[in-house]
């Protein structure tokens, strides 16, 4: 089994990836679906985030208000850095258990889509890294489709490591500018040099 670990900049195409290689027969395990699920009421990720945030983290149901603890994390390093503690060594678990169940299995390629693979020192547990990317103007236009501030934009783009340095450091890169097609023909490209395509 091949062990693909999937990064690149925010808003540059991951989960658009990650659906291409779902199609193309790959398990795939999103590393922000698994934080969403580690942060659910009555978990204790989100017991321990309100103890180092307060209460007021919470929304009216008891849930995780995301967007407050955005605000607070990526204009705060040192915020930003306890959240991360909290989260990122859980997430690492799960996905290294559905990649080792995955490989107990049989499967041929599985794939973890992991935003801040290099920043979490994660590229020894793959056997191959890519990272998609696209032009900073693209990038820009796509978190403004999703309703960020240029502002907010700003500070999610420098919570991470530059793309042309996660570019560097990947096996392969996947440019997303243009049309889904040739997205999708430059994986074919990749996974047909591997051999795990039926």
């Amino acid at each position: 089994m091949i062990r693909l670990g999937l990064t690149g900049g925010i808003g540059m195409g991951k989960s658009t990836a990650a659906e291409l290689l779902a199609k193309r027969g790959a398990k795939v395990c999103d590393s922000d679906a698994l934080a969403r699920e580690l942060v659910a009421p009555g978990q204790p990720a989100l017991a321990e985030i309100v103890e180092a945030f307060g209460g007021a983290v919470l929304l009216g149901d008891d849930s995780l208000d995301r967007a407050k603890v955005g605000e607070l994390v990526f204009r705060d390093s040192t915020a930003r850095e306890k959240l991360e503690g909290i989260l990122h060594p859980r997430i690492r678990k799960v996905w290294q258990a559905r990649l080792g169940d995955w490989s107990v299995a049989g499967e041929r390629l599985a794939v973890a889509v992991i935003p801040l693979l290099f920043e979490t020192q994660a590229e020894s547990s793959f056997d191959k890294i890519a990272c998609v990317a696209c032009s900073p103007e693209l990038q820009r236009e796509r978190l403004r489709a999703r309703g960020w501030s240029d502002g907010e934009i700003d500070s999610r783009i420098a919570a991470q490591m530059a793309v042309d340095e996660k570019m560097r450091r990947a096996d392969h890169v996947i440019w997303t500018d243009g049309p889904i097609e040739a997205h999708a023909a430059q994986w074919d490209s990749v996974l047909s040099s591997w051999d795990v395509l039926d």
